[in-house]
């Protein structure tokens, strides 16, 4: 069968749903509602952003939040806030964005960058343990793609050496783990409200804790350095502003009553994915009639070079999940492969995938501004064989999710291994 790339009938022709999707009444009436009052500075008397941070820091499990312009600011404020600051290491996964370690630089620290567990991708605690120096004052791991990190592994070690624990949860808005919400289950948790994220305002971000001294340094941070209930020009301390709109929490603060439904929706279709991966017959004779029609009707027979099992799995969630926000799906494919090839030729067949994130110690950028990478090989292996489904697919009906291990089956198919290219 002829790849779309080359000129074939491409698996899907339908559009994905679009992110992030339409505004629901709620939203429509509260933005209406703050652009008409003409409050929409934060400082203004209006009650959105407050109203947003004690809904989020209620659904972590903890007292406080703060509402800041984006979750790199957030990341920032939080290890300023905790006391982390020159002189200092900041232990972040080698597998996360750049953010992670460019809050800490921010902050006056040096990013210590460390690998991930070779399974599930998320911060090890064997690889923190390793990087420990004497200089190390805080831990940052991230719930990468929606799932959340093996937490009490990590907040056992944090302990036994006196460190900040400050939680990257940019990814995993209301996932769970042993069933405790993510974000207050460190010093301090930070949430993105950024584009792609599971609830957006465009740009946005949230941190939340527990101390109620932490949470006084860090609003301190996001505003200028005042002192809560002082004087409005008196700066007893060093601060900026860091402020999320009121307009942007009226879209946010809506939003989070149907975040379970959203979660749902795209764990049914992850769920589905992964039945069609491992379980799906990529023959001619298994193919559903909708899957035909996909293909124009044309009959389809797929033979793989590596034997008839698709040579793809999910990447499993960390031990302690009970609640997976799906923010991506993880594929690990596990034979050499072109990854340039692949990448565009599934999104010709109608079936995008994302590359996934370089090893962060890759990036010469970090490391002239003093940050140190450990050994990253589980990383490394990562950024080789691992790719991303999007946050938008996973909206998608489930039953279509058929379609990711039909043109896996096509395009892996039509191409043999790397080491045989």
């Amino acid at each position: 069968m002829t790849l779309a790339l080359h000129g074939g009938a491409p698996v899907r022709s339908a559009p994905w749903p679009a992110w992030p999707p339409p505004l629901d009444p709620a939203q429509r009436a509260l933005v209406t509602e703050v652009l008409e009052s003409g409050r929409w500075g934060a400082t203004q008397g209006g009650s959105a952003v407050t109203d947003l941070a004690a809904a989020f820091a209620r659904r972590s499990g903890v007292p406080y939040g703060v509402a800041v312009g984006n979750a790199t600011l957030g990341l920032f404020a939080a290890l300023r806030g905790l006391g982390v600051g020159r002189g200092d290491e900041v232990i972040v996964p080698a597998y996360t964005f750049v953010a992670s370690a460019t809050a800490v630089l921010l902050a006056g620290a040096t990013p210590v960058i460390a690998d991930v567990n070779p399974v599930d991708l998320h911060l090890s605690p064997e690889a923190v343990e390793a990087a420990l120096t004497g200089r190390t004052a805080a831990i940052m791991p991230v719930h990468l793609a929606g799932s959340p990190a093996d937490m009490d592994p990590l907040n056992a070690l944090a302990a036994r050496h006196g460190l900040v624990v400050v939680e990257d949860a940019a990814q995993a808005h209301g996932a769970t783990y042993k069933d405790r919400p993510i974000g207050g289950l460190g010093d301090a948790g930070v949430y993105s409200f950024q584009a792609s994220k599971a609830m957006t305002a465009g740009e946005g971000g949230l941190i939340v804790c527990r101390d109620e001294a932490a949470y006084e340094a860090i609003w301190s941070v996001c505003n200028l350095g005042r002192k809560r209930g002082g004087q409005w020009y008196g700066h007893p301390t060093i601060g900026w502003n860091l402020r999320l709109t009121e307009i942007q929490a009226a879209l946010l603060l809506p939003w989070l009553d149907r975040l379970d439904t959203e979660i749902d929706r795209r764990e049914s279709f992850c769920t589905a994915a992964e039945h069609a991966l491992t379980e799906h017959a990529l023959t001619e004779h298994a193919l559903t009639a909708e899957s035909r029609v996909t293909h124009g009707g044309e009959p389809v027979g797929v033979r793989l070079p590596y034997g008839r099992e698709l040579p793809v799995s999910v990447v499993p969630q960390p031990p302690g999940t009970t609640r997976d926000s799906r923010h991506l799906l993880m594929l690990r494919v596990h034979v050499p492969v072109d990854r340039e090839f692949l990448l565009a030729a599934m999104a010709a067949e109608g079936v995008p995938l994302d590359a996934g994130y370089p090893p962060l110690g890759t990036f010469e950028a970090l490391a002239q501004e003093g940050a140190r990478a450990e050994p990253c090989p589980a990383a490394e292996a990562a950024a080789r064989e691992v790719v991303w489904v999007r946050q938008s697919m996973l909206m998608d009906d489930p039953r279509h999710a058929v379609h990711l291990a039909e043109a896996l089956a096509k395009v892996l198919a039509a191409m043999p291994p790397r080491d045989q290219a």
